[in-house]
């Protein structure tokens, strides 16, 4: 088992990695202190993992939610059913929510815990790979709106992050695939080395060796929490790690969040972040041919149908990232280097974006 902390003075904390973790491990246990837990998790993930959780804690004063799963259900009644449950439980502020499932389940329970009585704990119980390597680490807590995603939420970090790599024995191909959008996203903001790695490493990947996936894991973790570190509240550096998530968020906002996986939109964004870059002059098109390879043989999409680089760029305005001086994008400046700015002229934006809109697609 392998502990990574993530350094935030008294709101640090750890993220254990490791097999069987949930299977009353003390790492698992001893994520918590609070006498009242409440598991929060989907009608997915609870047939497999619910009753080893449940039992772990088969001490305290435990409830258990079940939610549908969905993207498209990480909305404001998704998470009025947790306080529900929190209330009609009489939950006190010293309780503690487990969120057990992937990045939708984390985001809505954190964020009921960052609401509930001004701030409960929660412990993320990551199940998903894209879950793993980003959205259960870095206290980014939300739900959607239907005209944007992740509009209404709060930074709410985590007390710990168990990380049973177990669970990825379960996860369907396409989940696998949209969590490794995540891990090559990792590759290409800060880290070169990873991305040839992964270039080299992808077959064992989609085998899931449990030796390659730890691996990953380990290596998009300490990334992401060496820019937590530095800048929790996203105001400079850990920007960087939103690369392709403006296009990716415009995408599943467009499709209803039902259509496009959160990581199959994001692959699709980070092509057209390369895209955008090659537009402007920094990268090179072999460059962006190489990230979009690279995409591709994850079994991940690149092209967008059904909507024009109008319609994105119509919502990408919506961005939450958006300030009063206008969108930032992150772009890449090279392989393995990222970098935010303000965003292009909308004509160039639109021409990069068409390279990338299946009606145009030769």
């Amino acid at each position: 088992m392998d502990t990574i902390t993530v350094s935030l003075g008294e709101r640090s904390y750890p993220i254990h990695i490791g097999s069987g973790l949930l299977a009353g491990s003390t790492e698992l246990i001893g994520s918590t202190r609070a006498k009242q837990v409440l598991i929060v998790t989907n009608e997915t993930v609870a047939p497999i993992y619910l009753e080893r959780v449940e039992a772990a804690f088969a001490d305290r004063e435990r409830r258990s939610l079940v939610l549908p799963d969905g993207e498209q259900y990480k909305n404001l009644e998704g998470l009025g059913r947790i306080v529900d449950e929190l209330i009609e439980s009489g939950f006190h502020r010293d309780a503690c929510i487990l969120a057990l499932g992937g990045g939708v389940i984390g985001d809505l329970a954190g964020f009921a815990a960052a609401s509930y009585q001004r701030g409960i704990d929660f412990v993320q119980l990551p199940t998903t790979l894209l879950a793993q390597v980003d959205s259960a680490v870095g206290g980014k807590t939300a739900v959607n709106h239907p005209q944007a995603k992740n509009m209404i939420g709060a930074f709410h970090q985590p007390v710990a992050v168990v990380t049973d790599t177990d669970t990825l024995a379960t996860l369907p191909p396409r989940e696998l695939a949209a969590g490794l959008a995540e891990v090559i996203k990792y590759g290409l903001i800060v880290d070169l080395g990873f991305f040839e790695w992964l270039e080299a490493e992808l077959p064992r990947l989609l085998k899931q060796d449990p030796a390659a996936l730890a691996r990953a894991i380990r290596r998009c973790c300490e990334i992401k929490a060496e820019i937590v570190a530095q800048d929790e509240h996203e105001h400079g550096r850990r920007a960087l790690l939103n690369l392709g998530h403006t296009f990716g968020h415009a995408i599943e906002a467009l499709g209803g969040y039902g259509r496009y996986l959160h990581g199959e939109a994001v692959a699709i964004g980070l092509q057209m972040a390369a895209e955008t870059s090659v537009e402007l002059g920094l990268i090179d098109a072999a460059d962006a041919a190489r990230v979009g390879a690279l995409l591709e043989r994850a079994g991940l999409p690149t092209y967008v149908a059904g909507l024009s680089g109008r319609d994105i760029l119509s919502r990408m305005r919506l961005d939450k990232k958006a300030g009063s001086a206008g969108m930032r994008l992150v772009l890449l400046e090279r392989l393995g280097s990222a970098v935010v700015m303000p965003a292009p002229a909308e004509a160039a934006l639109e021409s990069a974006m068409a390279r990338r809109i299946a009606s145009s697609q030769g």
